[in-house]
């Protein structure tokens, strides 16, 4: 295999990769701690679980920012997350 091949190739494995780190949209009221880590980055199962824990202990998150309230969760995981993090359910498009 000459260079370009293993440039080319390499390529579609990064490209590849990023797809499986790409997190979705999630909403934080209501899923459940497996789907919280899976899909909120810098957030493992014990963070989920914490989150969990505060929402039915303390009610609903008004917003991304006041995750903040958990132990553990600072500004920066919320920044990292923010375009990924729901409150409410996504209205319906027309």
């Amino acid at each position: 295999m000459n260079l370009r091949g293993v440039l080319s190739l390499w390529a579609a494995v990064l490209a590849c990769a990023s797809f499986g780190a790409a997190a979705g949209p999630v909403n934080i009221n209501t899923a459940d701690a497996a789907t919280l880590a899976a899909e909120l980055t810098g957030v493992g199962p014990a963070l989920a679980e914490a989150i969990v824990a505060d929402r039915s202990a303390n009610g609903n998150f008004a917003s991304a920012e006041a995750l903040t309230r958990v132990k553990g969760i600072g500004s920066r995981i919320v920044e990292m997350n923010k375009a990924n993090i729901l409150v409410s359910e996504a209205e319906p498009k027309r």
